[in-house]
């Protein structure tokens, strides 16, 4: 029967609980449908209060981590606390808001859909499009993603592009790839839950890089790979998820001479690169680097176009699993994206998209103590100097949803925060109702930390 070790952490002893079955279930240590002791034998058995167990647990479940019935008992749910970020939401009330689920912002009366479709019926092209997809949309689908990763200041053959589903799809098949089950990764401390998702499926062990105001510290990462076994990087270079960090000319520069002197693999995560001016980290390593891009954080998440690009080498062994990245494809909606990067209407779409975050942006640091060298971006952290999932409770009971930094975290003891998607909200009034909550929760607790 599990028995956690809360020495060295959370001074609060029912978090402290919590993070150790977080911590037991993400290391494998509890599967789903694994059973946790009776409370009262795990409060005799950490010499706690039996209130103490009870809280705990009630917390695991609002995290998502177990479920219990009664006379059946509490065991460990399959749902991940990453998986939840992306499950549909019941508000706790009519005027609740949404700060937690990184999507772009919403065009009001914008028609390219309805415009792209009722001219697809016109030219007879939707039946086609309902069937299964043909090899020339395949090898369009590859034209256009070499057109749209040109934009991006990466020049790469179409033969170079494998479209996949969305940039999940593209990830995960990506690191399948060229990873084995049990490989460890290096990835940045706060790492984006999509790549804590993938890691749980393919059975990778993450090793945690530190980070400061532009990412990952490139002393760090030659440490990490001189002291583990990995051989594998996964970075967001560009607006990284959850920090909104963005490396410069200069940083780019230097972490590649490190990938490059440590002979490691990169997969550059690049969905809100295109809302910067700067080119992909990839740029630097032409040989060793599969770039992961997709239109969803950029212009347009319905659509589900991805793509991974890199040397022969790399993207060869993709080009024959067909089944793990072309064939998730919706025929239309890659007609869709291969309409939209070839007439232009992607591009049109992001130059809004780039306005709309760079408003939300000034509103946000209008309300809220962002650093002034911070760049825009569609999400916002916010450094806290007490327990993060404590003061985003405090959020959620002022009616607004944000993310605690425990999603992120590859190890326990990470810096704390809170991350705001500042173009969740359908509306600027409302992200500003929304950040106004979050400023008067802040400020009643004093909690406002240091940032990297």
């Amino acid at each position: 029967m599990w028995t956690p070790s809360l020495e060295g952490r959370n001074s609060v002893k029912y978090l402290a609980i919590v993070e150790a079955l977080g911590d037991a279930v993400s290391q494998g240590d509890l599967r789903p449908g694994d059973r946790l002791p009776p409370q009262r034998e795990l409060a005799w058995k950490l010499g706690v209060n039996l209130s103490t167990v009870t809280q705990a647990y009630r917390e695991a479940a609002r995290r998502h981590l177990v479920g219990g019935e009664v006379g059946r008992g509490t065991y460990v749910l399959p749902e991940s606390r990453e998986a939840t970020l992306f499950s549909l939401k019941e508000p706790r009330s009519q005027d609740s808001l949404d700060l937690s689920t990184n999507v772009p912002a919403h065009q009001p009366g914008n028609r390219d859909l309805e415009d792209t479709l009722q001219a697809l019926i016109a030219e007879g092209k939707l039946e086609a499009a309902q069937g299964y997809h043909e090899p020339r949309l395949l090898e369009r689908a590859g034209v256009a993603g070499s057109q749209w990763l040109a934009q991006r200041g990466l020049q790469v053959s179409p033969a170079s592009v494998v479209p996949c589903a969305g940039a999940q799809q593209a990830l995960a098949a990506a690191l399948q790839s060229i990873c084995r089950p049990g490989d460890s990764v290096l990835v940045e401390e706060l790492t984006f839950p999509g790549m804590k998702a993938v890691a749980k499926q393919l059975h990778l062990r993450l090793v945690p890089v530190p980070m400061d105001a532009e990412g990952c510290q490139p002393e760090a990462l030659a440490r990490a790979a001189e002291t583990s076994d990995a051989r594998v990087v996964v970075l967001v270079p560009l607006l990284q998820n959850p920090t909104g960090a963005l490396a410069g000319p200069e940083r780019c520069r230097k972490l590649a001479e490190v990938i490059r002197q440590h002979g490691l693999t990169l997969v550059e995560d690049d969905v809100y690169g295109a809302l910067t001016d700067l080119p992909p980290l990839s740029c630097h390593l032409p040989e060793q680097a599969l770039l992961v891009s997709s239109l969803s954080k950029a212009a347009v998440p319905g659509v589900r176009f991805g793509m991974i690009a890199g040397p022969s080498n790399l993207i060869a062994p993709l080009r024959e699993e067909t089944h793990a990245t072309t064939w998730l494809l919706s025929p239309l909606a890659l007609e869709l994206a291969c309409l939209w990067i070839e007439d232009g209407t992607v591009y049109r779409r992001l130059d809004w998209q780039k306005g709309e975050m760079l408003a939300r942006w000034k509103l946000a640091r209008r309300i809220l103590p962002v650093p002034p060298d911070a760049p825009p971006a569609p999400h916002l952290w916010v450094p806290v100097t007490e327990d993060a999932e404590a003061v985003a409770e405090r959020c959620r009971r002022q009616r607004v949803e944000v993310v605690a930094s425990r999603t992120f975290a590859v190890r326990r003891d990470v810096p704390q925060g809170l991350r705001l998607s500042l173009t969740t909200p359908a509306t600027r009034a409302d992200l500003q109702q929304a950040l106004a909550r979050v400023a008067e929760v802040l400020s009643s607790l004093s909690v406002i930390g240091q940032t990297f």
